[in-house]
């Protein structure tokens, strides 16, 4: 049934791909009356996410910023599916950039780098883009989809510019691997790791864990660590920008580097609420008794 439903979605996913971004958008409206109001797709989830991260707002405000973020999230998944199909000189209009100094600066030094970003704006917009600005080889971290085919649809479309992925299971293997290239490894931190092998910290008022692996394999390696934020700044148009996070990673303290870019997606997550993904199950585990990180 996989392969059946796979080619019988595959002409219509590339029909919308090809389709103008003013006809996307459009189809964005219905999507949102679709989603929020007739299927009412994880509006439980959404709202608890909301009202445990800002306890300070009230429900009108809440009610404010999940609205906009549905409307945000029709966008990100046709602006995502636009990504099989989409041309540089698109990509480039789409999203500007700023902070490309920090990168340039680590290419002239021969330093491959670590990107630590979030669910926050369009990440497939923002990779796409990164391929054109000729710097550092990207590659992205990924989890593998149970479906080959599917699979195989999502390779292509976050590699059909130049970049490249890592299995999540062997970005480090990979990682060592490519040692002798300039490389950028984009790490998407908001993920859910199990909770008794995470480092554990308070992220939007709650407890959170965090994965190690962003933390551990930047000082083992001695990759800077370079803060990427895709923030939305009108419908269709987004300014990615770079940050020096952590230039040394070696010898920091236990917990820096993980406290450091949680707290700067923090800061965005604060600044542009309804850009990120809280249809997202982060807060499902509780913290161990005995974990003193983050506290």
């Amino acid at each position: 049934m996989g392969t059946l439903a796979y080619y019988l979605a595959l002409p219509f996913l590339h029909g919308i791909a090809l389709l103008p971004m003013r006809i996307l958008y459009g189809l964005s409206d219905l999507l949102f009356v679709l989603v929020f109001h007739l299927v009412r797709y994880r509006r439980k989830v959404v709202r608890t996410n909301l009202r445990n991260s800002f306890p300070e707002k009230d429900a009108r405000e809440l009610a404010t910023i999940e609205r906009h973020f549905y409307r945000w999230f029709g966008d990100l998944v046709l602006e995502t599916l636009k990504t099989l199909h989409i041309t540089p000189a698109l990509v480039d209009r789409l999203v500007q950039v700023e902070g490309t100094d920090v990168l340039r600066r680590y290419k002239e030094k021969g330093r491959s780098i670590i990107i630590v970003m979030g669910h926050w704006g369009n990440w497939e917009l923002g990779g796409a883009r990164f391929a054109t600005l000729g710097l550092h080889q990207l590659n992205v971290i990924y989890h593998p989809l149970h479906d080959r085919h599917f699979n195989d649809l999502v390779i292509r479309m976050r590699t059909r510019l130049g970049n490249g992925l890592y299995p999540m299971t062997d970005t480090m293997k990979c990682m060592v691997r490519d040692r002798g290239k300039l490389t950028a490894t984009a790490f998407i931190a908001d993920q859910t790791p199990p909770p008794e092998r995470a480092y554990w910290t308070t992220f939007l008022h709650q407890d959170t864990p965090v994965f190690w692996g962003t933390e551990k394999i930047a000082a083992k390696l001695g990759y800077p660590v370079v803060y990427c934020g895709i923030d939305r700044i009108a419908r269709g148009r987004y300014r990615m920008r770079f940050e020096d996070l952590v230039p040394e990673p070696k010898d920091t303290p236990e917990g820096l580097i993980s406290e450091a870019h949680t707290r700067r997606l923090e800061q965005d997550i604060r600044a542009n609420p309804a850009i990120w993904l809280w249809t997202h199950r982060r807060w499902k585990h509780q913290r161990p008794a005995l974990t003193p990180q983050g506290m």
